[in-house]
């Protein structure tokens, strides 16, 4: 697919809709189709959009109709004074997977890495999620093993950010 098909831009208030519809979509996909509530969704993508989430998406549109999303932050302290970019999710719609299009976002994103002056672009993948992982390797991106990726989910998060010093 010529690298031109795909428009994409960052997400701002006019995109509100179609990032809800985007974010609703990836959560269907991964947890199924009670995953999560339209006004949760809606809420998130405000967020997103609005200011008050600390990341931004960019969205792939084929032909004006969003194809693609990558969400991402620029992340410091780092190697170089313009932080590193970070990308949290990089998620194709299942009516446009196979055609190239999360090269296609990868490669806009690592421009824009480019373009601020970042010298990284970090992400991560499930280890359980082998079609990732393969794309990734296909990229020839380089594999990080010296980190381990540490969490704090539910309960757990929770007693912790109780916890007194």
């Amino acid at each position: 697919m010529p690298n031109d098909a795909l428009v994409t831009r960052i997400a701002g208030m006019v995109d509100l809709d179609v990032v809800a519809a985007l974010l609703l979509a990836t959560k269907r996909y991964y947890w199924g189709e009670h995953a999560d509530n339209e006004a949760t969704t809606r809420r998130a993508a405000e967020d997103l959009v609005g200011g008050g989430a600390d990341c931004k998406m960019l969205i792939g549109w084929l032909e004006d109709v969003p194809a693609a999303y990558a969400t991402f932050a620029i992340l410091h302290p780092a190697q170089s004074e313009h932080g590193t970019l970070f990308m949290k999710d990089l998620f194709v719609l299942d009516g446009a997977r196979d055609r190239g299009l999360g090269e296609v976002m990868m490669r806009r994103l690592a421009a824009l890495a480019v373009a601020r002056g970042c010298r990284r672009f970090d992400w991560t993948a499930e280890t359980d999620n082998p079609r990732a992982l393969a794309f990734y390797d296909r990229l020839s991106a380089q594999r990080v093993t010296d980190k381990v990726y540490f969490r704090f989910t539910g309960e757990d998060l929770t007693r912790f950010a109780a916890a007194e010093d």
